[in-house]
């Protein structure tokens, strides 16, 4: 018994360590970003200690900026376009990779996956060449875009082949049974189904278009996006209004990331209780 006695104390002991452990490294992770939006009250116009009041004219003040408004719009223009693209491209690049008999298909995966794996940088500087020294051309939003959408579009690829995968080709049987063409069988069977994948990639899509740093910084040329107009405050300096910014920011990266995950589930919900109202 006393064996199993310190065994048992051993293994307290073991897990009351492991939970401080986990403890200290949330706190580590999620401390600055708590520590970033409380700034973005403080009354203090430096940004940071001591707290001298409560306030919201740091928000106020990012609302009332023109740059802001022109790196907000920006941004904006940007992710959708990169969403779009993103969405059709990986869509429709999901379905040979899971259908077609095509040889060395995992090895076409890998490389179509291979963005997310390089670092951003060296995407960033290959397109800057490849663009300015063998197309010639001119850096805007628009070469901002194609390099976004290198970027993002694998996540689409994977999440909609990952439903592709668990998808009964049964159904699509039954379907031309009962007299469906290819096009009507993906119209009424396939793009139903395997909607909530291309609308939790879409929403990443979106979501990672709107915090890219590192590619939009060598294509996009002279115009700015949120993340751009942070990193040219901060090098003079952090201030309310960039905490406000980023608070804002972080906002907002948050809801799409809970949209995303949230929506699928509930339009398989929708989905079930119109078949049982049908029923």
């Amino acid at each position: 018994m006393r064996d199993v006695d310190v065994v048992s104390r051993h293994a307290g002991l073991a897990r009351l360590s492991f939970s401080v452990w986990a403890a200290l490294i949330y706190l580590f992770l999620f401390a600055p970003i708590a520590v970033l939006v409380a700034f973005s009250f403080n009354a203090n116009e430096y940004g940071t200690f001591p707290f001298t009041g409560w306030t919201m004219d740091w928000y106020r003040q990012v609302f009332a900026d023109y740059q802001i408004k022109d790196a907000l719009y920006t941004s904006l223009k940007v992710a959708l376009e990169v969403t779009v693209i993103s969405t059709v491209v990986g869509t429709a690049a999901a379905f040979p990779l899971v259908r077609s008999n095509l040889p060395f298909r995992n090895g076409i995966r890998i490389g179509m996956t291979l963005p997310i794996m390089i670092p951003g940088l060296l995407i960033g500087v290959s397109l800057l060449i490849l663009m300015t020294s063998v197309f010639h051309f001119q850096l805007s939003p628009q070469t901002a875009v194609i390099g976004q959408a290198v970027y993002t579009t694998p996540f689409v690829v994977l999440l909609v082949a990952a439903r592709l995968q668990g998808f009964d080709p049964a159904l699509e049987r039954a379907a031309s049974d009962l007299g469906a063409n290819t096009l009507n069988r993906l119209r009424h069977v396939v793009l139903p189904l395997i909607m909530p994948a291309i609308l939790a990639g879409a929403l990443f899509a979106f979501t990672l278009s709107l915090d890219e740093f590192i590619i939009t910084l060598f294509l996009i040329g002279g115009h700015n996006t949120l993340p751009i107009y942070i990193y040219t405050q901060v090098k003079f300096g952090i201030t309310p209004e960039v905490n406000a910014l980023a608070s804002l920011l972080l906002l907002a990266s948050l809801l799409l990331l809970v949209i995303a995950f949230t929506l699928p589930i509930a339009l398989r919900k929708m989905r079930f209780a119109y078949r049982a109202r049908r029923a």
